[in-house]
Formats: structure tokens, sequence, C-alpha cells
């Protein structure tokens, strides 16, 4: 029986691509052991036991960013929570580590090298983060989600993603998303989203601007946010959610996206092949910007900057498209050409051929 830990964790980015691949190990062989490590302040000390995987845990230790008394404290700290998983290999016989970014990742690397196990590392945005650039030096495969990510020795794998979307077939289930919408599935439907919390600034373009789309022979999703107040008109053809828990659907009805260019978004809308218009969020270190590039270069996307996007922007940029079907259908071919919906299998072969390779 191989046991296998996969590391990560903090933010959805790390713990999605986690789940898909210990999803993945599990499919392909229900005797393997798939354990996760990741801290107990993180998203994955929920979503990882709903899931049904053990989660083993390390203490978060954040790499100091400038010279204080955290900064102080950081070699003790993060020599003790290396010394946590290397107990945690050595106890549970793990056979191979994974690592996918995070607080949790970088100690296992280094428990990994000195316990002489086999590590690789995944990498879902197009600017690495610090654990994993340190991680890529010694690891026996790393693996990115998008072209042009600067780590060492990295091969493009894709994101492992969610079985629904990667088993989406969306022509066979738009008539039940559009049902399920409330909408014609014979007109085209534009989707707008702005992740879990929602996007401020998208939902104020909307506001001064969904008639411009209705107008142009569209029907809209609006996905406005769980915090939002955005005022749903209640109007035929335009529908407003907070919150929508079947994603695949709304992919499925959608001809066009706009939306937020977060690694995982990027990656599953090229991996359906919808044509998109992103706008990146504008806090953070730009590398929402950077995961689109790839789309944007293979001419499957455009961006519109964030302070950029508003309901002029609507109409002068995205009303423009939505009425110019030749050029979305080059979207939609050039999405397909950059999309990977392969993701996790393609990490699972990194994996085997570390394990080959020890």
């Amino acid at each position: 029986m191989t046991t296998y830990l996969l590391a990560g964790g903090g933010t959805a980015g790390h713990v999605n691509p986690l789940l898909a691949v210990a999803d993945g190990l599990r499919a392909r062989d229900d005797s393997a052991n798939v354990l996760v490590l990741g801290t107990k302040e993180g998203l994955e000390a929920r979503l990882v036991p709903q899931r049904g995987y053990e989660l083993l845990t390390v203490d978060k230790v954040p790499f100091p960013r400038r010279p204080n008394k955290a900064a102080l404290a950081f070699p003790t700290r993060f020599r003790k929570a290396v010394a946590q998983v290397r107990e945690h290999i050595r106890a549970n016989s793990v056979d191979v580590v994974i690592g996918f970014g995070g607080y949790a990742a970088a100690p296992a690397y280094v428990a990994a090298r000195k316990a002489g196990v086999p590590f690789i590392v995944h990498e879902a945005n197009a600017r690495p983060g610090l654990a994993n650039v340190l991680g890529a030096r010694r690891a026996a495969g790393v693996g990115v989600a998008f072209a042009g990510t600067p780590l060492k020795g990295s091969d493009v794998v894709g994101m492992p993603l969610r079985r629904e979307v990667v088993e989406l077939d969306r022509a066979a289930q738009r008539a039940e998303a559009a049902d399920f919408f409330g909408l014609d599935p014979a007109k085209p439907t534009l989707l707008v989203f702005g992740g879990s919390l929602g996007a401020q600034r998208l939902n104020e373009a909307l506001e001064g601007s969904w008639e411009d789309i209705l107008d142009a022979g569209w029907q809209l999703i609006h996905i406005t946010g769980e915090k939002s107040e955005y005022v749903d008109p209640k109007v035929e053809g335009y529908v407003v959610r907070r919150y929508v828990d079947r994603m695949d659907l709304a992919f499925a009805v959608a001809d066009m996206v706009v939306s937020r260019s977060g690694a995982a978004t990027v990656s599953e809308i090229s991996a359906l092949g919808l044509p998109a218009i992103y706008v990146p969020y504008a806090v953070g270190n730009g590398e929402q910007r950077l995961n689109a590039a790839s789309a944007v270069e293979a001419g499957a996307a455009l961006i519109i900057g964030n302070a950029d996007f508003t309901g002029d922007a609507v109409r002068d940029d995205v009303v423009p498209l939505l009425r110019d079907a030749e050029r979305r259908r080059g979207m939609e071919h050039a999405a397909v050409s950059v999309g990977i919906r392969t993701g996790t299998e393609n990490v699972i072969t990194m994996i085997d051929e570390a394990l080959s390779g020890r």
C-alpha cells in the first residue's frame, strides 16, 4: 500500500487542487493511504475532514517579510515545524510528498528531503509563492498550471480541477442548465461572477449596463457574492444570484464569461472552451493578471483593468464582442488550445514517476 502525503492549504487556491488530486488517487486505488498536511487555521481544517481525509497538522510559520521580532523567532519555529512533519512522515511510513504551496508546504519539502522521501511541487498561480520557489530547487518533479511560470525545471501540467467541471458536457447539459436558471436555452447567455465573495467593481459596472447586454439579444447570469446588497431588478432574462452551488450548470448555459482571474477560475473557463473577459483583482502581487496572460496571448480572452471596468466599458468593450459571433468562435477555439482538463491525471503521473525514480 502506498502512502501519499499532500501538503498545502490556507486558501481555496491551494486546497481545491490538493483535494482534486486526493480524490484522483483514491479513485484509482481505494487501498491507497491518502493523508493531508495542513494547519489548524487554514481552510483545509474544515474542507479536508469534510471530504473524508485525515488531516495531519503543522504549526503555521509565515516567512518573515521584514526584520522584526517574528523574523528573529523564525528559524526556531521553522525547525520545529519541520520536525513535526518528519514525525508525521515516520509515523505513517509516507512514500511520497506532494506540495501545493501555502504554509504547510515549505516545512513538508524540507522534512521530505531530510527523510529521504521524494517530493513534487504543484504551483497553481503564474507567479509562484515562496514555498514553491524554494521547494522546486530539490523536487523530483515540478508542475505548473500556466506556461511561463518561473519555476526551475517545471512542466505545464494544468490545474487539478473539480470532477463536475472536468466531466461537464456543456452542449448535452445546456437545456437542463437553462431550466435551472429559468432561461431560454436557444438564446446566448453571459455569465458574470467575481468568486464566492463577489466583486464590487463588477457589480457596480453591471448595475449601470445590464440593460445594454439584454438589448444586444443576450441573457445574463450575474452572481453578485454572498454579502452583496445588489438589488435584483427582477427582469426576464436577467438572473441575479448571490451564490450558486451549481457552477457546472452556470458554465453549461454560458456562451461567454466576465470574471476575476484567479488561477482556478481561468483554468476552468479555458478547460471548458469558453471565451472570457477577465478583470484581474487589483490587490496582491499582480498574479491575477499573469494568470490570464496565456489565455490572452492565445486569443481566448481579453483583459480589462479593474479601474477601467465600468458601465461604459461594458457598453464599449463587452457588448460589441457579444454582437461579434465570428470573433467569439475564434476565442472558443483558442480557449480549447490552452485549456487542460487532465490536470489531476498529469499530477498523478508526476507522483508515479517520483516513486519509480526513488
